[in-house]
């Protein structure tokens, strides 16, 4: 073990040992409420009961097991979307019952015109939203700031995730997709609906109580022709399920098993690796990863010898900008519990940046993994995650090693305050470390108003002077209106090595404000109006970045939308030259541009739906039109496939300065069950010399959690997020990769 090895297993240990010393410190004050007993100023919940039997009920997708009719069915759904609080269009039952060792959910979604149900997805943790479909909530700490979701279509398909202080996924879904789960369903269409059966272990909810339990609980089904939104709580348009604090509650659960949670699950891997410029390889190797509960709050990974080639390639961008690009972490490790570590700064950079371990940030080359430990959970009020990775050197990385530390207290429902701290360690003579510290906050008001603030600080060799991040936001939602008004200042050193910046030296100042309207017109649920101004000069107040727009949007009754830029102008220095393409170069200067878009997305409630993007005007003194469009066709439950196309012409007063690039992917999927599908992704670059890619991937589910992958890729698994566009390594590579979960 190297050096930076042992220094940060200590490091590891001691931020755990703080972590453990403030818990023990505060004693009854990190206590949570009693479950059951709301704080003050707060509604009391909707309940429901689950029903104690002896034997586990048939789980086929019906509810013909006479067990299901001995538990009280929850009926009281209100509609979030479109008519908030008025009764659904559709009934729905839930009935819940339990064994000493599960909790099992029996739905029966009725619908008036079950031939119109649509149900399409057979592939297990991909997204369900153009299915209808049904989740459920569980908040088993009853906490009410974090919980586990479970979601199913009419198919019985699955998908799951964690919700953490009440936020969903980046791109507004319900949930973080990157926790799986170990769980049963199975599902049937008929005649007046559908129905389905879930079984869930108190394993997979790493839960340990053993007598009067109480969690936190909802349900949520979605009529996807009618775009319908059913809720059993928290149905207010701005929370949604994501709002824990609103869910009910879930009593009756009494004298179960321990649930504790223990997974080890090892892999093998047989590779043919080939990259440009080098010999092929033909390794074979293996690994593990192991999931403890050590309490029902705290749960600790362990990877050894960690492999990704299982992991989904990336969509292969094109960067017109000078900033880098935000590429989400797809990898499993890093997924788990990713919420935790969360540390946002604003305009989509966040303090922490899994995707800066174990990838390399210019070419995508994957960085081998030695090992790495993750401590998650809560402890009364204290949320915390302790992290620690350790990366061996490939090509131009060298040896690494980070230390990762997170904790947020609680305040109340939707609020904390916290502290972040990250070391990282190399073998880079030059850059021998990076350090990053900083603390935030988050305080809800009244519900719709929130105030988040931060500041952060970096240091590196030579300790350099403005290395320095601080800002604050004001934010108000309502169903009518939404508005931003934030101040933060970057410094020109700030250097979060782990994290994800997009600029430095930056004195911004941001105002959004959005009007929203629900006219009575046919087929249209909401017109949008929004304008917002950036004005982002430098630390010494020489232009920088400003940018000012003006947008209308439309949201139609069936899933169609159009998002409309009347105007978006911009000024931007350029202070160092950025390479856009071949031998094109935008030089530097200060340059003045508007440009205007169209946008217009079909309905959803069809088995082909398509989209298109056309923005054109002015770009860094010459003119720039974008043109995207893309597809997707369901023929069947089996079989679907999607196509995209993004078409930039530049004209610039630049030689070579007149040229297009072509960016395109085809994908196709083929599910044989549930548990065994094909997908496939080819993707063509213009820009580069070698245009086209290919990945090849077949998964067989043979049990929960274990998987057999045979993968052939030709290309780049993960993209560059650099500033420009940097050229990347080609890689043929050919992997069966075989997992084995089990219970020890």
């Amino acid at each position: 073990m190297s050096k930076f090895s042992r220094n940060h297993s200590n490091l590891a240990c001691w931020l755990l040992s703080l972590c453990l010393s403030l818990f023990q410190s505060s004693g009854a004050k990190a206590e949570a409420p009693p479950a059951g007993r709301p704080p003050k100023d707060e509604p009391v919940r909707i309940g429901a009961e689950a029903t104690h039997v002896d034997h586990t009920p048939r789980l086929d997708g019906t509810l013909g097991d006479p067990a299901w009719q001995s538990a009280k069915p929850i009926t009281e759904f209100r509609q979030r979307e479109p008519h908030e609080g008025e009764l659904p269009t559709e009934k729905t039952e839930v009935r819940i019952l339990y064994t000493q060792h599960a909790v099992y959910f029996g739905i029966h979604c009725f619908d008036s015109e079950a031939s119109r149900i649509i149900a399409t997805e057979l592939r297990r943790d991909v997204s369900q939203d153009l299915d209808d479909h049904f989740e459920i909530l569980i908040d088993s700490n009853n906490d009410r700031r974090g919980a586990y979701v479970f979601e199913i279509n009419p198919l019985g398909t699955q998908n799951d995730g964690l919700i953490v202080e009440e936020q969903g996924d980046s791109n507004g879904g319900d949930f973080d997709q990157g926790w799986d789960g170990v769980w049963a369903s199975e599902a049937r269409i008929t005649p007046d609906g559908w129905t389905a059966t879930v079984e869930i272990p108190f394993t997979t909810l790493n839960f340990t109580h053993s007598s009067d339990v109480i969690w936190g609980l909802n349900f949520k089904r979605f009529v996807r022709r009618k775009n319908e939104e059913d809720l059993w709580s928290a149905y207010r348009r701005t929370f949604g399920i994501t709002k824990v604090s609103e869910a009910g509650e879930l009593r009756g659960i009494k004298d179960i098993g321990s649930g504790r949670l223990f997974i080890v699950k090892p892999y093998g891997l047989a590779r043919y690796d080939k990259q440009t410029w080098q010999d092929p390889k033909f390794p074979l190797t293996g690994g593990i990863d192991i999931k403890y509960g050590l309490t029902s709050n705290l749960v600790l990974n362990l990877t050894g010898n960690t492999d990704f080639a299982d992991t989904e390639v990336d969509l292969q961008p094109f960067n017109i900008t000078p900033f880098r690009i935000f590429i989400p972490e797809k990898r499993q490790f890093f997924l788990e519990n990713a919420g935790v570590f969360s540390f946002g700064l604003g305009d989509g950079d966040q303090l922490f940046f899994s995707r800066q371990i174990g990838i390399d940030p210019i070419t995508g080359n994957q960085v081998p993994l030695n090992g790495g430990a993750k401590l998650t959970g809560t402890l009364g009020r204290l949320e915390l995650g302790v992290m620690d990775v350790d990366t061996r050197s490939s090509g131009p990385n060298p040896y690494s090693n980070f230390a990762i530390v997170r904790l947020k207290e609680s305040l109340w429902p939707g609020s904390y305050v916290g502290v972040m701290g990250i070391d990282k360690r190399s073998g880079n003579v030059l850059d021998s470390f990076n350090q990053t510290g900083g603390a935030d906050t988050r305080l809800i008001f009244f519900r719709d108003w929130i105030v988040d603030a931060h500041m952060a600080g970096t240091q590196s060799p030579g300790n350099p002077s403005g290395a320095t991040d601080l800002g604050a936001s004001l934010t108000y939602h309502s169903n009518w209106l939404e508005g931003l008004v934030e101040r933060r200042k970057t410094g020109p050193n700030f250097n979060p090595e782990v994290g994800f910046i997009q600029r430095t030296d930056s004195n911004e100042t941001y105002g959004n404000l959005t009007f929203k309207a629900r006219p009575e017109i046919s087929g249209v649920r909401e017109l949008q109006f929004e304008g917002f101004l950036l004005h982002a000069p430098d630390t010494l107040g020489q232009v920088s970045t400003q940018e000012w727009q003006g947008t209308f949007r439309a949201e139609f009754n069936n899933g169609a939308y159009t998002d409309d830029d009347i105007a978006d102008v911009f000024t931007q220095r350029i202070s160092t030259p950025f390479h856009i393409y071949k031998s094109v170069f935008i030089p530097n200067g200060v340059y003045h541009f508007a440009r205007h878009q169209l946008t217009y997305g079909s309905g959803q409630d069809r088995r082909f739906t398509y989209n298109f993007f056309e923005r054109f005007g002015g770009y860094y003194g010459g003119t720039l039109n974008e043109f995207r469009v893309r597809a997707n066709y369901r023929p069947s439950v089996k079989f679907s496939f999607s196509a995209s196309a993004t078409w930039d012409r530049f004209r610039l007063p630049l030689p070579n300065g007149n040229f297009s690039v072509v960016l395109a992917n085809l994908q196709a999927n083929y599910s044989f069950s549930r548990f065994l599908t094909f997908t496939s992704l080819i993707q063509m670059d213009t820009s580069n010399s070698q245009a086209a890619s290919a990945n090849l991937r077949l998964r067989y589910n043979y049990r929960p959690d274990s998987d057999l992958y045979i993968i052939y890729n030709v290309g780049t698994q993960f993209a560059s997020i650099a500033p420009a566009n940097p050229p990347q390594v080609r890689e043929t590579r050919f992997a069966v990769k075989w997992t084995y979960a089990f219970a020890p």
